[in-house]
């Protein structure tokens, strides 16, 4: 049967008729689509562990799989949860009870001299980011369907991918537009983004978390639990980081006349705590990948309004990929200008050649 396109046509056609039903696909999914991004990232995580048991201890991969499934959940899954139902009850609780960070205010306005602003903008100002911080922690308590869909979803795709990891590999090594050598090169610059991204990130801010809670329980600091989970989440945030935290603790002990306790707090922080932090990304850095602080900082921008508090880790890993993909498109672009200008210089040769007979 005879067609009104020509193959040209046809081709372009097919390709805008994909790109449209891509488009309804990822727009009907919306939210959930950090879920099937998570399964990509948990895959890459496990994978080393997965090749080991399965490949060469040659364990059942069934069970592999659910091994890794359960540990997942129970390493990052059920932490995440509980960290996030403290952070929220806490948030909600401050939000309603100001007049701590009244006081607190008010010691620093009397310790610096500066007038800050004034209650009610103070209230205001803690009410608007207590709505702001809760609106980007998933909750469990409010959208917990939403919460089980993704997890779902998250979970099936890592299920599938594992079940048929050869089958996955090749064809995504076959739809992607690189030759062998750059999908080796692309495939081991994307696994040390993840790792630094997240398995160093996360081991960096676990630790100081800790070290700033424990230090602000040591000095008698209320709600220490609480101020080291939003130090975890500081963290994450270059320059910046923990000393938000910490810094005005020490000054608040300072003010209340707790002169030993503050500038313990303090002393810690600069001395231990910061070194800390830096010490471990330097030895993070030669094991897993290092990161500059510009594009952790500009991910986090980008990605804190789209996927909430998740876009601390996603929002620079997807900006890190950009850059790896882009580092990838200038290697081929100048593969094929080199081609071009070898060819160029044959003709030229056969030219010359020709010429001369």
């Amino acid at each position: 049967m005879s067609t009104i396109y020509t193959p040209r046509q046809q081709r372009i056609l097919l390709i805008v008729s994909l790109i449209i039903i891509a488009a309804f696909i990822f727009i009907g999914l919306g939210k959930y689509t950090i879920a099937l991004i998570g399964s990509g990232i948990v895959f890459v995580i496990f994978r080393p562990w997965f090749d080991n048991l399965v490949h060469k201890r040659k364990w059942n991969r069934l069970l592999v799989t659910i091994l890794l499934i359960l540990f997942s959940v129970i390493v990052i899954v059920m932490p995440f949860t509980a960290l996030s139902l403290l952070l929220i009850d806490r948030i909600q609780y401050y939000s309603q009870n100001s007049d701590q960070i009244m006081q607190l205010v008010d010691k620093l306005e009397g310790i610096t001299g500066i007038k800050v602003a004034d209650q009610f903008n103070v209230q205001n100002l803690v009410k608007q980011g207590a709505g702001f911080a809760s609106r980007q922690i998933p909750s469990v308590l409010n959208g917990t369907l939403d919460v089980i869909i993704s997890l779902g979803l998250l979970y099936v795709g890592l299920y599938f991918i594992f079940m048929e990891e050869e089958k996955f590999i090749k064809r995504l090594r076959k739809y992607l537009p690189f030759d062998d050598p750059t999908l080796d090169e692309l495939g081991e610059d994307l696994k040390n983004m993840v790792n630094a991204n997240i398995l160093g990130q996360a081991l960096v801010s676990l630790v100081q978390a800790l070290l700033t809670g424990l230090t602000l329980w040591i000095f008698g600091v209320p709600d220490a639990a609480f101020w080291g989970t939003v130090a975890f989440f500081f963290a994450f945030i270059p320059i910046l980081g923990t000393p938000i935290v910490w810094g005005p603790a020490g000054l608040l002990m300072l003010s209340q006349g707790n002169t030993s306790s503050g500038v313990g707090i303090l002393l810690v922080g600069v001395i231990v705590i910061i070194n800390v932090d830096n010490l471990l990304r330097v030895l993070l850095a030669k094991r897993m990948g290092d990161v500059h602080p510009f594009v952790t900082l500009s991910g986090i921008v980008l990605g804190v309004p789209v996927f909430g508090i998740l876009g601390l880790v996603i929002g620079p890993l997807l900006l890190s990929y950009f850059m790896v993909l882009f580092k990838v498109f200038e290697q081929q672009n100048r593969k094929l200008r080199d081609s071009a200008a070898t060819e160029d210089q044959q003709v030229q040769v056969r030219a010359e050649k020709q010429a001369q007979q």
